[in-house]
């Protein structure tokens, strides 16, 4: 057997390696090793096994990307740079409607979104109250399920028809604001719910009262909160004390709450508006009103002058020798000893 000269066997060394590198289906410009994806058993690649860092071309296979065969993406075995956006493979099936940044709702594990509420509030509507508990398509009515087209944000743009067609109260009728959280609390379950006016909070003896009970015309926005504007009446019939004659302030809340029926009442606001008998000197020192206001039926007047030893007259003007104007009377004691000290 004879051997080939050297140059000849060269030649064809280089020759075999022109033809094999004609042959390679990736193209000239597909460079890495190619064991890396295959193995001398078989060309067949296997997905776990690829020794392939794809990383190094910008785009990491995590998540679902990483059980995903090549040619899902790469379209031919040229593998030619395939664009890194979402909507290259995968179908914008919400056409545009919130966008084409798909991982700010999903990401490379699931198209499952779970952040909902953090999303809305992002866009600027918190879903609170009733809201936390609707469908997507409770609110976005398209065709296409799947399409969020941006809303409004005003109660009107979902709850018109909500407005139009209550009668209880008839909201048209009464000229009711199409401002929803006038009267309704965002953060309740129901129109009615919990929360409702809670402008003015239903609570105790103002609970279960029906509309009528205080909003005698259809103006239901016209009602003044003050007090008097529904209890004017008991403010002027009251005998005990005497509100009109005592000149007590109409501020019904500075002495009630809104328990059933007016008593007990709270009288501690008569340290800030009169005189401190719940501190100071004469805490702890009396036992009922009677004992300054002599007369039941008028509490403006009161007396400092019969108890201790203001009761007698010659001792106190010996008390106050040398001052000046001083009157052995109540209303003097008050001018002088305002907060009742010496």
């Amino acid at each position: 057997m004879h051997r080939l000269p050297r140059f000849l066997a060269l030649i064809l060394i280089l020759g075999l390696s022109v033809s094999l590198t004609g042959q390679n289906p990736h193209g000239e410009d597909f460079r890495i090793n190619c064991a890396d994806c295959h193995n001398a058993g078989s060309w067949q690649v296997a997905i776990n096994a690829i020794k392939f860092d794809h990383s190094s071309t910008g785009f990491a296979l995590e998540g679902q990307h990483s059980t995903v065969a090549c040619m899902d993406c790469h379209q031919d075995l040229d593998f030619k740079t395939v664009e890194s956006e979402c909507v290259t493979c995968h179908e914008d099936v919400h056409q545009m409607s919130v966008g084409n940044d798909c991982m700010r709702c999903h990401d490379s594990q699931s198209w499952l979104v779970f952040e909902i509420p953090e999303l809305h509030e992002q866009n600027g509507f918190p879903l609170q109250g009733a809201h936390t508990a609707l469908a997507c398509v409770d609110c976005h009515d398209n065709s296409n399920n799947l399409v969020w087209e941006r809303l409004g944000q005003e109660c009107m743009d979902c709850h018109q028809r909500d407005f139009l067609q209550t009668t209880n109260p008839n909201h048209v009728e009464a000229g009711f604001s199409m401002n929803c959280v006038a009267c309704h609390e965002p953060f309740s379950q129901a129109w009615s719910g919990d929360n409702f006016h809670y402008f003015f909070p239903l609570t105790q003896g103002h609970d279960g009262l029906d509309c009528r009970d205080c909003h005698q015309s259809d103006a239901y926005d016209q009602l003044s909160p003050n007090c008097v504007s529904c209890h004017l009446e008991d403010y002027q019939n009251t005998q005990n004390p005497n509100h009109l004659a005592s000149g007590i302030p109409r501020d019904c809340a500075l002495c009630h709450s809104t328990a059933p029926g007016w008593m007990p009442a709270n009288f501690r606001s008569h340290d800030d508006l009169y005189f401190p008998i719940y501190s100071g000197n004469h805490q702890g020192e009396w036992n009922s009103c009677i004992e300054c206001h002599l007369d039941p039926n008028n509490y403006s007047n009161f007396s400092c002058i019969d108890c201790h030893e203001h009761n007698d007259e010659a001792d106190m003007r010996d008390e106050h020798d040398g001052v000046g104007g001083y009157r052995f009377e109540s209303n003097a004691c008050l001018s002088c000893h305002p907060d009742g000290s010496e």
